[in-house]
C-alpha cells in the first residue's frame, strides 16, 4: 500500500500483461500523431505539385469564343455513376488565322448560333478546364486524409490484433492458475489426493 500511495515502486497488482496493453495503447498514440505528420507533409507536396502543373498548364492553355453550329445533344462519360454532359458542334479560331471545329460542352439551353466561352490549348484543340486553386486544394486534402486514414487504420489493426493475443495469453494463463487454486479454495479434491492429504 506504501509503493502505491507514495508513487515509488511498482505496482505489485500489476501484471505484466497491463503493462504490455499500456505500451499498445502508447504505440497507438504516437502511430496516430506520426500519421497525422505524414498525412500534413503528403498533402502539401501533393499541393506543391498539383498547383506547379496547374501554373503549368494555364500557361499553355487560352479562352476563345466558340459558336455552334448545330443543336446540342448528350455525351455519356465513361464513367457510369455520372450524368451525361451537354455538348454541340462548335467552330473557333486559335489562333486568329486557323478555324477549328469539334464538338465541345456547352451549358444546357444552348441554341444553333450561340457563343460559349472555350479554353483550347497553344495549337487550339478544345481542352478541360484548367484546374483552379479550390480543385488544387480538394485533391491536396484528399491525398492527405487518405495517408492519414490508412496510417491510422493500419496501425489501429496491428494494435487490435495484438492486444487481442494478449487477452488469448492473459485468459489462458487465469485457466492455469485457477486449476491450481480452486481446488484448494474450494475444499474439493484434485485428482490423485487422497482425503488425509493436504
Amino acid at each position: 500500500m506504501h509503493h502505491r500511495t507514495t508513487g515509488t515502486g511498482a505496482n505489485p497488482l500489476r501484471r505484466e500483461a497491463d503493462r504490455t496493453r499500456t505500451r499498445l495503447h502508447a504505440a497507438f498514440a504516437l502511430a496516430c500523431l506520426v500519421a497525422v505528420i505524414c498525412g500534413v507533409l503528403v498533402g502539401r507536396t501533393a499541393w506543391t505539385s498539383a498547383a506547379r502543373a496547374a501554373e503549368e498548364a494555364a500557361r499553355h492553355r487560352h479562352l476563345v469564343t466558340a459558336t455552334t453550329a448545330g443543336e446540342t445533344t448528350y455525351r455519356a462519360d465513361s464513367r457510369p455513376s455520372s450524368t451525361p454532359e451537354t455538348v454541340a458542334t462548335s467552330t473557333w479560331r486559335y489562333p486568329s488565322h486557323r478555324v477549328h471545329t469539334g464538338t465541345v460542352p456547352v451549358p444546357a439551353g444552348t441554341r444553333d448560333g450561340d457563343t460559349v466561352r472555350l479554353w483550347v490549348d497553344d495549337g487550339g484543340n478544345a481542352v478541360p478546364v484548367p484546374p483552379g486553386t479550390a480543385e488544387v486544394a480538394l485533391n491536396a486534402i484528399g491525398v492527405g486524409a487518405g495517408v492519414l486514414a490508412g496510417a491510422v487504420l493500419a496501425a489501429g489493426a496491428l494494435v487490435f490484433v495484438r492486444l487481442r493475443a494478449v487477452d488469448a495469453q492473459c485468459a489462458n494463463a487465469w485457466e492455469t492458475e485457477w486449476d491450481q487454486v480452486e481446488p484448494l479454495w474450494s475444499g474439493r479434491l484434485r485428482p490423485g489426493q487422497g482425503a488425509g492429504d493436504d
